[in-house]
This record gives C-alpha cells, sequence and structure tokens, in this order.
C-alpha cells in the first residue's frame, strides 16, 4: 500500500497563495503519477494537475493553468501544488492521488491510491 497524507491547506483571501504538500510512503514513490484533484460540496471530484514520474511532464486543467503549478521531489517522496491568485471557486477539499499511467490522467478512475484531503477554503 501507497499510503498520501495532504497538508497545507486552510483560510485565505481571494489573491492570495497556498503550498499543498503530499508526502508518500510505503511504496517507491517515483513508481507512480502523482495527481491533485478537488471536490466542492455537492460537486464532483475534478482534475485539478498532474505530473509524471519524473516531474518531466505536467498536466493541468483549464480553471487553474496560469495559477497553480504542480511539482515533485523524488529524494522527499512528496508532491507539491502551489496555488496563487486564489478565487473563491477554488475553495474545495483537495487530494492528492498515484497512479501507474499518464492514460487518461485526468481521470479519477486511473488512481490507485488516495489521500483523506485537505480542506481550501478561499474568502472573497
Amino acid at each position: 500500500q501507497l499510503q498520501l497524507v495532504e497538508s497545507g491547506g486552510g483560510l485565505v483571501q481571494a489573491g492570495g497563495s497556498l503550498r499543498l504538500s503530499c508526502a508518500a510512503s510505503g511504496r517507491t514513490f517515483s513508481n507512480y503519477v502523482m495527481g491533485w484533484f478537488r471536490q466542492a460540496p455537492g460537486k464532483e471530484r475534478e482534475f485539478v494537475a498532474a505530473i509524471s514520474w519524473s516531474g518531466g511532464s505536467t498536466y493541468l486543467s483549464d480553471s487553474v493553468k496560469g495559477r497553480f503549478t504542480i511539482s515533485r521531489d523524488n529524494a522527499k517522496n512528496t508532491v507539491y501544488l502551489q496555488m496563487n491568485s486564489l478565487k473563491p471557486e477554488d475553495t474545495a477539499v483537495y487530494y492528492c492521488a498515484a497512479g501507474r499511467t499518464l492514460v487518461a490522467v485526468t481521470t479519477v478512475a486511473r488512481y490507485d491510491y488516495w489521500g483523506q484531503g485537505t480542506q481550501v477554503t478561499v474568502s472573497s
């Protein structure tokens, strides 16, 4: 099993920044594609960002392009989500996830392991 633990969420004003971290343990971190998803109340879980095994390729949803950045440090078994210019509509629980493939990387079902989530609230 790969365990994932997110941190870094909180309350921030619109226009502010947060950096989420997701620490992995239990298996070889560099063997996994890592993703970030979010889920707002009453909505389905949606793709935010993903990064390939070495970090050489990244993918961002249109709604966060230009504002969010995903990165990873395989030596620290950690993936990050830097969130800038936050908007109230970014409010959600953010989840990190690990999968084996970049095929359909935006799809929830492609990921095998999930963290417990961290709340991000952006006030207007």
